[in-house]
């Protein structure tokens, strides 16, 4: 699948373009690329602030957010690597605190465009590669890099020795490429561990900590369990942690959700289990209702797409995805709901409609603009197949004008779909 970007600004537009022009698009796996490319650019990557280098299939962006609002609170600069973006490419590198600016963006990515000569380096290779040298020019205390796909072939993993590297949730996802079972993409996942490195994770079925065991100790590193090495419950209204280090009875986090409560103590674990950058109990606890992270069970505010009324937002693609999404909007918003859903080619429509039978009483189905997917007649086919009551409509924009005006509508189903959303109703990430 080809990434997608479009810039207002004439300078980023340009090479955007230029990167359009020059690289074969879609998702490319391995590090031959990235390592010439960053060669060819002095090694900016070993110029880089500690890293917390963070892989998952579902909840490495939420890590990411909560360790970047912990690391501020605490009072260091941090600079974040993320993907994709949901409207403005710029969101992809937040240099201290702040989304990179139009005019040093333009000039780094014609900077890398410039030193790619025949590598046909990917979208992703060369906006990892810009970040990398925002990063490294720019002085700050820690780096939080997101992993782009898998891990072990990853564009971002030719960090050679990270702070602490971290495994959020797992799931079925990208199975061409990173597997078809979970033992498989779990692999795939640890690949981003480093000798002497702590590598700190969820807890997994055995089938997959087994896995993820052996490759961390193939590389060296040290494997840190949720469960056995470090753990997290939500109850009496706290997040209740503990590790060898002590116990913490942190604010439940502002993020909705009983998967946000868990990624939330993914990224306390990951900061407790390193000792470069110290973080207080009072940072953490502020971490909680620091972080943000758009499209992820968004409220969306009054605006031109949804008018008035009650409209949530989540960029969930996978079936692990939307089973959480589902749990989290029966206990937020109850039932019933109005879901309008748009879905990749390379997504699973069933797995990701099926959670949603027994809340949403009605369905929109929508393309995702400037992506391969599933017409909204392939995907209301599918949604009336398994029993729901779906109309498929040509734009977001006319299902959600269409929607009922007396039950809460959800929007789900792509971050691309979510980017889109939160354009039409003015609500661009800052």
């Amino acid at each position: 699948m080809a990434d997608k970007a479009r810039s207002l600004h004439p300078g980023v537009q340009e090479q955007l373009d230029r990167l359009a022009a020059l690289s074969p698009g879609g998702d490319r796996l391995g590090l031959e690329r990235i390592t010439a490319l960053l060669d060819r650019l002095g090694r900016p990557h070993d110029e880089l602030p500690p890293v917390f280098h963070v892989a998952g299939t579902n909840g490495k962006g939420s890590t990411c957010a909560f360790l970047r609002a912990a690391l501020e609170a605490a009072g260091y600069r941090v600079h974040v690597f993320t993907s994709p973006h949901l409207v403005r490419f710029n969101e992809r590198i937040r240099l201290t605190g702040a989304l990179i600016g139009d005019e040093r963006l333009a000039t780094l990515l014609e900077e890398v465009l410039d030193a790619s000569g025949a590598l046909e380096p990917s979208f992703f290779e060369v906006t990892t590669a810009a970040a990398f040298l925002a990063f490294a020019r720019t002085p700050a205390d820690a780096v939080v890099l997101e992993v782009g796909m898998g891990g072990r072939l990853d564009a971002t993993n030719v960090i050679d020795r990270p702070l602490v590297c971290g495994i959020a949730a797992l799931g079925i996802d990208h199975q061409q490429w990173l597997g078809k079972t979970l033992a498989q993409i779990g692999a795939e996942k640890a690949g981003i561990a480093k000798d002497g490195v702590p590598l700190v994770t969820q807890a997994y079925q055995r089938p997959v900590s087994e896995r993820i065991a052996q490759v961390a100790a193939e590389r060296g590193a040290r494997w840190l369990a949720r469960g056995r090495d470090w753990d997290a419950q939500s109850a009496g209204g706290r997040l209740r942690y503990r590790d060898v280090h002590g116990s913490l009875a942190l604010p439940q986090p502002l993020l909705p959700g009983r998967h946000q409560a868990q990624n939330a103590a993914l990224a306390v674990a990951m900061l407790r289990h390193q000792h470069q950058l110290p973080v207080s109990e009072s940072a953490l606890s502020a971490a909680m209702g620091w972080a943000e992270w758009p499209a992820r069970f968004q409220r969306l505010h009054p605006g031109p797409l949804i008018g008035e009324r009650q409209v949530w937002l989540d960029g969930g693609h996978n079936a692990a995805a939307a089973r959480a999404l589902a749990e989290t909007a029966r206990q937020r918003i109850g039932t019933p709901l109005h879901l309008v859903v748009g879905c990749l080619t390379t997504k699973d429509p069933k797995g990701l409609l099926e959670p949603f039978l027994e809340i949403a009483t009605s369905v929109s189905t929508v393309p995702v603009p400037d992506h391969d997917c599933f017409t909204p007649e392939e995907l209301a086919g599918i949604a009336n197949g398994a029993g729901m009551n779906a109309r498929a409509f040509a734009s977001v924009e006319e299902a959600v004008a269409a929607a009922p005006a007396d039950v809460p509508v959800l929007i789900a189903g792509s971050l691309y779909l979510a980017g889109e959303v939160l354009r039409l109703n003015d609500q661009a990430p800052v």
